[in-house]
């Protein structure tokens, strides 16, 4: 799918999927903010990204799709909260359709409710990583940071996860069947 017809069906969509109302399990409704859905952008050519590289920018909430070396798509994420955050360059190892989780030992020190799925969370809508995961790590070695889905869609935006990087199910579901194995990852 080019990116034309991913955000020309985006805006279309938009009234059911990416920015509407999103009936959650409790019933609220949801709306994401029109600077955080996915829209083309032209990047500065000091930079010098590769076509296809994703570059996270923690501060600002987006991550960039490189499309080639000056335009890119870019999506509005959380991060990590203070001091969580994953910096540096990885590579995308591993993506799952519906992944499980599993909390780190650290995770369950800062909130001790987090023990009860220390044998891992199954794969599903309730699931904090959301829809899909792109697995990120450096040297063949898995950091236990990841890029994906929420189902806490209000969190977009935000400084709220424990390090990772989530995106709306609907956007990391596009970016999940574009970004092939070895996919290099920016986090700055």
């Amino acid at each position: 799918m080019h990116r034309r017809h991913f955000l020309s069906t985006a805006a279309a969509a938009s009234a059911t999927l990416a920015s509407p109302t999103l009936v959650r399990a409790a019933a609220e409704p949801f709306t994401l903010m029109e600077h955080l859905q996915p829209r083309d952008v032209k990047i500065a050519r000091k930079h010098k990204f590769e076509p296809g590289q994703i570059v996270v920018t923690l501060d600002a909430f987006y991550l960039y799709h490189m499309q080639d070396e000056r335009n890119a798509i870019r999506y509005g994420v959380a991060v990590g909260k203070e001091g969580l955050n994953f910096r540096g360059v990885a590579t995308i190892d591993r993506k799952v359709e519906w992944p499980s989780w599993t909390p780190t030992r650290e995770m369950i020190e800062r909130d001790p409710g987090y023990a009860r799925w220390e044998d891992g969370m199954p794969g599903g809508p309730n699931n904090p990583l959301g829809s899909r995961a792109l697995y990120l790590y450096q040297d063949g070695k898995d950091t236990l940071f990841r890029i994906h889905g929420t189902n806490v869609p209000q969190s977009v935006g935000t400084p709220s996860s424990n390090g990772c990087i989530r995106m709306y199910n609907p956007h990391v579901e596009h970016l999940f069947n574009v970004v092939p194995l070895g996919t290099k990852v920016l986090v700055m």
